[in-house]
């Protein structure tokens, strides 16, 4: 995801960059239709429009702070050779903002100043805002996984978060519900993954886990080919096939669910079932 206000975290001291990060993250950029207007294009910024206004305030912060976290992590850039170091700096000073709203002190960043209005008068947890983060420390370190085990605890800590705190958002925070909603989230994260393979493979990440590279026969060469061969397909099936699953696992989740939170958590969950990826295609997770 792309982050409209953190285009200019390049090169510089690191206390520029601190800097640089905070300044450009406007605070004035936190209304719905804005976020509609910059990714129209996403499931979860378009669920925002049925919405009433006092739920799209704390979605949209949480919105920003996700999409935050993912530019730190995938976007800033440095001039020297070193933007590993770089991006897990920055993640770490967001990581202290998160600390300092549950110690009741002010965030550095305007995004995480709203943000703790947000888990103020939602009750959000600290967990799911740091598992968020310590996800995008770990595609700083790891680039490829072996087994669908740990594809599926690197979601737990990509995805399911941010549909934890929607049911907190949403005052549904129930064990079931975020157990259900585990599900759904780890789901369309995969479901992301397949579609986006080509797009990961150009930043050096495979996310197809290297068991079943091997067991349909299929090279890191093979992903890279412009069409899919045979084998590759048949490994997509497979993947978006395990990925529905999930899906239809955590389906019950909106039965479960009434007035405002039930519409959105409908939509979001058809428009993530998963269909035959695309290279070069993209989805929002959860």
């Amino acid at each position: 995801m792309h982050y409209q206000e953190n285009d200019g975290v390049a090169g510089g001291s690191r206390d520029a960059v601190r800097t640089g990060v905070r300044e450009q993250v406007r605070p004035s950029v936190t209304r719905a239709d804005e976020v509609v207007a910059n990714a129209s294009g996403e499931n979860f910024p378009v669920a925002l429009r049925v919405l009433p206004q006092r739920y799209r305030r704390h979605l949209t912060n949480l919105y920003f702070f996700a999409r935050l976290t993912d530019d730190l992590g995938d976007e800033a850039r440095t001039s020297t050779d070193d933007v590993t170091t770089l991006r897990l700096a920055l993640l770490d000073e967001l990581a202290a903002d998160v600390t300092r709203i549950y110690q009741g002190l002010t965030p550095g960043s305007p995004v995480m100043q709203a943000m703790a209005e947000t888990v103020r008068d939602c009750q959000v947890p600290e967990q799911p805002l740091l598992d968020l983060i310590q996800a995008n420390r770990q595609d700083q370190q790891v680039t490829r996984y072996r087994t669908f085990a740990d594809l599926v605890r690197y979601c737990e800590l990509s995805a399911n978060p941010v549909g934890q705190v929607v049911l907190y958002i949403f005052g549904a925070a129930t064990p079931e519900r975020l157990a259900l909603s585990d599900q759904i989230c780890t789901a369309l994260q995969l479901a992301e993954h397949w579609q986006d393979v080509a797009e990961d493979l150009t930043k050096g990440r495979i996310y197809l886990p290297a068991e079943d590279l091997e067991r349909h026969a299929v090279t890191e060469a093979d992903l890279a080919e412009p069409s899919a061969g045979p084998n590759v397909k048949k490994l997509m099936r497979f993947e978006v096939d395990r990925a529905a699953g999930l899906l239809d696992q955590g389906a019950p989740l909106v039965g479960t669910l009434r007035g405002a939170g039930r519409r959105p958590s409908r939509a979001t969950w058809r428009a993530g079932a998963p269909r035959s990826p695309r290279s070069g295609s993209s989805t929002t997770t959860c």
